[in-house]
């Protein structure tokens, strides 16, 4: 019996091997769209037999595309035909064009790529760290008369998700209808979960994807890392700031945390909620599109906006595609600030191009990230943008987890998209660029801010640096996707 069962094992395993080996190679040769990645896949299914086309089946295959898709075509979210928004017309455009000659065809590129029009009217708000933006979500909330969304990836249970536990039971005890979504893996990062908290209080929550390993799965991607708090449909936020004590710099954090948020008025706020809608519709299967989520909105302020959700299902690239667009149309300047900088070939060429072509390029990273293999990961990369003419700033603590692009004091791109192979493809996102001097100017200065307290990256102490370092360093990088 026991020769048997060897003879059989002997069989068993390597016919496993095989036949693993090859659905992996078809799997990835029709679906990935980057060479790299197909090879990478493809060469680890054949040479770690059986283990690496586990990992492919746990990590390599995008199983939410079909059911985002899907749900995309259902007939909500303002295909009833109930709400129309005031959308920039041709005349926004020849304006442009006679003012500034470059930036018409980024409009156009923005409708190519996500198929949102620009929107006229609204006015758009910075609120630095969370002793300017909680309040004001705070105090938005405590004004709610209808409805309530909220999106996060975190929301901690610390002195700051308490805050919003409390206005969100209160608005919910007053008759309010709340509706909250969590990413789940951010959910678990302090305890108890919050989403457990919440469903004690009696208000609706869900979590993003569940998975049975959070811990194991804390540098998983498909997270969804958007971060919206909408108002009565006419009164949003949006940006960089998960809801956790470290932004709250005024109480003086054990581990503090800079960011950045945004309030919103106008016709934009619909895009934020429809964007929360689809998200808690494939969550939940709960059609939130009809009056009190989406009342018909009016102008509010001067600021053109579009939304731009960004993921791994029929959003994929919106972001990158955007930013190579903006890249070819920065005439003068392009300021980029992001927490995690580690870039794919195609955008650190872009930079390297933008530069050649005379345009000042500013990179601003934290000088310490909060993933401590991070920094060795983005070091390799500042080599080839200095040696082409670009500038890399390292702010110092705290840890500056802001995000922002702005490009020739006329055009921004501001939301939770960090520059990374996770945000950039991996995770689920969601940003609005906005075509406004006052506002992107003022990003400019907030940005210079930043750069007059940064030390910058000279090219000479980059390749001083010692072997081993550069070794470690390269090594690093190619954990980037998971970093």
């Amino acid at each position: 019996m026991l020769p048997f069962l060897t003879d059989l094992w002997l069989f068993v395993v390597p016919a496993a091997h095989i036949l693993g080996a090859i659905g992996v190679t078809i799997d990835a040769v029709l679906r990935k769209r980057q060479v790299p990645a197909v090879i990478g896949w493809v060469g680890l299914a054949w040479l770690a037999p059986i283990v690496g086309s586990l990992l492919y089946v746990g990590f390599g295959i995008n199983r939410i595309q079909r059911a985002a898709v899907a749900l995309q075509r259902e007939p909500m979210l303002g295909d009833t035909g109930e709400f129309r928004v005031l959308q920039a017309g041709g005349e926004f455009i020849e304006a442009l064009a006679a003012q500034h000659p470059s930036l018409p065809g980024l409009a156009r590129l923005g409708f190519q790529t996500t198929g949102n029009p620009l929107l006229p009217g609204n006015t758009i708000t910075p609120l630095r760290d969370g002793d300017e933006a909680y309040p004001a979500m705070l105090a938005a909330i405590g004004e709610a008369t209808s409805t309530i969304t909220l999106l996060s990836y975190i929301f901690d249970s610390d002195a700051a998700g308490e805050a919003f536990l409390e206005a969100l039971r209160a608005a919910h005890t007053r008759g309010v209808q709340v509706r909250v979504l969590i990413d789940d893996v951010g959910s678990r990062y302090s305890r108890p979960t919050m989403v457990s908290r919440l469903r004690d209080a009696g208000i609706p929550v869900a979590t993003f994807l569940p998975t049975r390993l959070p811990r194991l799965f804390r540098y998983a991607n498909l997270r969804n890392h958007r971060k919206i708090l909408v108002i009565d449909g006419r009164v949003g936020f949006t940006g960089g700031m998960n809801i956790r004590e470290g932004h709250w710099l005024g109480r003086r954090p054990a581990s503090p945390v800079r960011c950045l948020h945004f309030r919103m008025e106008g016709p934009i706020v619909y895009e934020l909620q429809r964007t929360f809608a689809v998200d808690w519709a494939f969550v939940t299967r709960e059609a939130l599109d009809r009056e009190p989520w989406f009342p018909r909105l009016a102008r509010h302020g001067h600021v053109v906006a579009r939304g731009v959700p960004d993921g791994p299902d029929n959003d994929l690239e919106n972001i990158l595609e955007l930013i190579l667009g903006a890249l070819s149309a920065a005439q003068a300047h392009v300021r980029i600030i992001s927490p995690y900088f580690l870039l794919d070939d195609v955008l650190l060429r872009a930079l390297q191009v933008a530069a050649m072509r005379g345009v000042t390029v500013d990179i601003v990273v934290p000088g310490r990230s909060n993933i401590p293999v991070m920094d060795w990961a983005m070091t390799p990369q500042f080599r080839p943008l200095l040696e082409k003419g670009c500038r890399v700033h390292l702010t110092p603590p705290p840890f500056d987890h802001t995000k922002a692009f702005t490009v020739d004091g006329q055009w921004c791109l501001i939301g939770s998209t960090n520059w990374d192979a996770r945000s950039l493809l991996l995770n689920f996102e969601f940003n609005v660029e906005c075509f406004d001097a006052p506002l992107t100017r003022e990003l400019e200065t907030l940005i210079d801010d930043r750069i007059a307290i940064a030390r910058p990256v000279s090219l000479a102490e980059i390749k001083a640096r010692p072997l081993m370092v550069r070794w470690r360093d390269g090594v690093a990088r190619l954990g980037s996707p998971y970093l």
